[in-house]
């Protein structure tokens, strides 16, 4: 495929926006895959393609989560495998279950996620990033894991989002922390069908690799100012998400 510089000139400006979104709410790939499909890749291309771009994005905010010390293996460990078992079966039922069915409960979940972000006193209260594990936040990080992974590989847009609210709100996780213990679990899962996209030729690198590069760098500045600024600007952040979620729950709706 001829990628042409009027496709960068759409893409990477939008990559670069998701990359900074992702980072601080999740649910990034509502903005760089729709700019993929209209710059004119075929849906397949659009896919891998920008599946690289997210997964060299979210690197880099894992990364800078890492150094911070806010990721606690001992409690992502179990998530990343709870999250991998769940997409994998989330991926086999979407061969067997119409998608439209689970557009309908998301068209129920979106409200009640926009209420918990916007209730102060469930949402982002925690300024503590210390991590205290117990069995309680255990089960419920590997509970939460297991069923948005399932969604992820039925479905898959806002799982980020998702993620973070549940560990804040379930786990009750300082913001921050569940910031990085989401990248850890997104990073996981998008190497891994970011790997099948590669062995199948879907990608295309001589766009992937210079969106990738904004994708970064919109990660790089959004990771730090979740770090500044924590719940002020995750919340906004994951609003604009559940909007875009909703415009996109519409349209599959209603097509």
């Amino acid at each position: 495929m001829v990628i042409s510089w009027m496709t960068y000139l759409i893409v990477c400006p939008m990559v670069f926006l998701a990359g900074l979104i992702d980072a601080i709410g999740g649910g990034g790939g509502l903005i760089s895959l729709p700019a993929y499909l209209f710059a004119g890749l075929p849906a397949h291309h659009a896919i891998a393609t920008n599946k690289l771009s997210s997964t060299c994005g979210t690197a880099v905010a894992t990364i800078r989560f890492i150094k911070e010390g806010l990721v606690n293996w001992k409690l992502a460990l179990p998530s990343i495998l709870a999250a991998i078992l769940g997409s994998s079966i989330g991926a086999h039922m979407s061969l067997i279950v119409p998608e439209r069915i689970l557009v309908m409960v998301l068209a129920g979940v979106l409200p009640v996620s926009a209420f918990i972000v916007l209730n102060k006193k469930l949402f982002g209260t925690i300024e503590d990033e210390t991590v205290v594990l117990t069995p309680k936040i255990y089960l419920t990080a590997v509970i939460a894991a297991l069923i948005i992974g399932f969604y992820d590989g039925f479905y898959g847009p806002g799982t980020g989002t998702f993620l973070i609210i549940a560990f804040t709100v379930f786990a009750k996780l300082g913001i921050k922390t569940a910031n990085a213990q989401t990248k850890v679990i997104n990073l996981t899962t998008n190497i891994t069908s970011l790997t099948i996209f590669i062995l199948n030729g879907q990608t295309l690198f001589q766009l992937g690799i210079p969106a990738a590069l904004c994708n970064m760098l919109g990660n790089y500045i959004g990771a730090g100012l979740v770090m500044k600024n924590g719940a002020k600007i995750v919340r906004p952040s994951i609003i604009i998400v559940l909007v875009l979620l909703a415009i996109k729950v519409g349209t599959d709706y209603f097509a």
